[in-house]
Formats: C-alpha cells, structure tokens, sequence
C-alpha cells in the first residue's frame, strides 16, 4: 500500500478532529435547546407585563416567585416589561413574545390586524382603576365646553372611553384635537406636569394617575366603574399567542394556574403585594413607587381571573361609535378553557366562555 506523506495525513488528522468536535458540539447544542423541538423538553416562555398597578398580578407574580414555582424546572420563565400596549403586540407578532398582560384596546386591535389568528385572551388579570380628573372648578360635562383633556393615546382604551362619554353628553371631538372639548394625547409621566402647568384641564388616565392628580388638587368627575353594570370592566387581561399555545398547552396551563395563584396572593395579602409592586417597580425603573400612592389607588381595582368579555366587546363598540375603529368579529378571541381548569381545580365558579 502507498504511504501518505507525513503533512498530508496531518493535515486529515487535523480534519477529522473538527469534524468530530463539530458533530459532538451540534449534539450537546441539540441536547440543550428550549422550546419545541429541544430533546430536553425545556421550554422558555417570555412573559411580558407592564411595571404598573393594574398589571399588579404579573407583577406580583414575578416578584414573588409565583410564576416560576406553577411553571416549575421544566419552564424557563423570561420577564420582559412594556410601556404601551403596541410594543408588547409588535413583540407578540415579530415572535419575541409568547404571552403578555395588556389592556382590551390593543387586544382588540391584535386579534384585528392578525385576522383573529395571532391571539387569545386566555384570563382576567384586573377591573376598574380608572377616571376623569379635572380641575375643581369643573363640575359638570358642560363646564368641559371649550376645556383641553388628555389621554395617553389617540384610539387607546382611555382615549376611546372619554370621547364616547362626552359623546353621551352631547360634546363633540375630533382626531385632530378639536370640537367642544378639546382631546390632547400625551404619556401619563407628564400629565401631572402639564395639569399643574393649566395646560390641561383634566385627564381620563389609571391608576396612579388618577391618585397623583388628585394629589395635585385635582377632583374626580367620572369614576369610570360608575359607567358599567356591576362597576365592572376589563382593564388587564392575559393574552398569549397561538403559536405558543398550540405548541405547549401544558406550560399555558401551568402560566394559568400561576395568575390564578397571583390574584389570590394580591387579593388576600394585599400590604405584602404593595410593597412588592413597589420594589418591583424601583427594580425596573430606577424610582420604587410611593407606597402611600399604591394603597390611596388599590380600592378603585378589582383583581379577577373573570376577563369580563362583555366590557371588552362594548369598548369595541364605542370605538366604532366614535370613529376610531371599524367594526371587528371577536368570535375565537376567548379560550377560558385552561382557566377553567384552574379555578375547577381549587373549587372555584367557572368563568362563562363567551
């Protein structure tokens, strides 16, 4: 047999060696993969909220480890925050997202824009926590005649809420920031800044907006619970995408069981709760949120697993109403089948499936 010079059989040598080190890196990358298709069966599930109080169950439930414990070793819980609605919807859409507390507008407009395919509302989370602050010489929907009222978001779910309201009221107003009562969207940080200023005259915010304009002298008009059969409305409720609980309806079921869990932490310990959020808060955003603040807000919410689909369908009406949305099917945007699981299992009233 013909010998191979010595630099030739080095140099297969050499080849083989990161052929087989290629191969035994590809199977341990194999070996540790999360999500669908990992022969660990690790699964990650990236969970967003916002660092607010009507987002206290998620909050709540990730501070205080509650997630974590229902989802158990075999679920990597990653917490991502959000500021707005549309960001936690891009991420639920672009895939960097599997499920996230968020309001009924931007619910309404991601099962819109996905055609009724990228999500579903599979809980409540929270009711109520919301106002219309003004100055204290305006005591009635006439005395807003020619007034500057602020929302944080043109078509978001407050913004819609007040434009129907006046409506009722025979006021008028326009997109554009016109008509009898003039709407003028901002970012709840700077509201107290500019109703301080006299450059609005009010705002219909949540909490703790509503509670720091009070404390700036304002004065509530309209307790939006007031407005609602039972005082009740969606103001947080669970969403996840379809993609993710197509694949593992196992780990929905335990993220259900774990807001199931952080309601009843936030509804019968609730000074334990505030101060969480509170540290939470100061955690993610530099600044803890003043626990006087939490307390003075708490009693205007209500934490339910119930995501009140009526009061999410009727906002969608006002908003039609208004002409800030067309008309939408919701048909399939509910499956409160896991939370049913949940609460049958702890002995608890089913929550109806729309």
């Amino acid at each position: 047999m013909r010998r191979l010079p010595l630099r030739r059989m080095v140099t297969l040598a050499t080849l083989a060696a990161v052929g087989a080190a290629a191969l035994g890196s590809t199977a341990a990358c194999g070996d540790d993969s999360e999500g669908a298709g990992g022969s660990s069966g690790r699964v990650t599930l990236r969970l967003g909220y916002f660092p607010n109080i009507t987002h206290a169950p998620a909050v709540v439930g990730v501070e205080k480890g509650i997630f974590a414990e229902k989802l158990g070793a075999d679920v990597k819980l990653e917490s991502k925050t959000f500021n707005a609605g549309p960001a936690a919807i891009e991420a639920i859409f672009s895939g960097a997202l599997d499920a996230t507390y968020i309001g009924p507008n931007p619910t309404v407009n991601a099962f819109s824009k996905s055609k009724g395919e990228a999500v579903r509302v599979i809980s409540g989370a929270a009711s109520g926590g919301v106002a219309l602050v003004v100055k204290p010489g305006i005591n009635g929907p006439q005395d807003l005649k020619g007034k500057k009222i602020s929302t944080p978001q043109l078509g978001n779910t407050q913004d819609v809420a007040v434009r129907y309201w006046l409506k009722q009221q025979g006021l008028t107003t326009t997109k554009e920031g016109g008509g009898d009562v003039k709407i003028v969207p901002q970012e709840n940080a700077q509201t107290v800044e500019t109703f301080n200023s006299g450059a609005i005259d009010g705002a219909w915010v949540p909490e703790p907006f509503v509670s720091r304009l009070i404390n700036a002298g304002g004065k509530v008009l309209v307790d939006e619970r007031d407005l609602w059969p039972d005082k009740k409305f969606v103001i947080t409720n669970l969403l996840v995408s379809t993609k993710f609980l197509k694949a593992h309806p196992d780990v929905v079921q335990k993220l259900v069981e774990g807001q199931v869990a952080a309601n009843e932490f936030v509804n019968t310990k609730p000074d334990e709760a505030q101060q969480a959020i509170s540290e939470a808060i100061g955690k993610i955003t530099g600044k803890p949120l003043d626990p006087k603040l939490i307390k003075q807000a708490w009693p205007t919410l209500e934490f339910t697993n119930d995501p009140i689909p009526s009061s999410l369908k009727a906002g969608l009406d006002h908003a039609v109403e208004v002409k800030l949305t067309d008309p939408v099917s919701l048909d399939g945007l509910y499956d409160l089948t896991y939370l049913n699981n949940a609460l049958k299992a702890q002995g608890k009233p089913e929550v109806v499936q729309p």
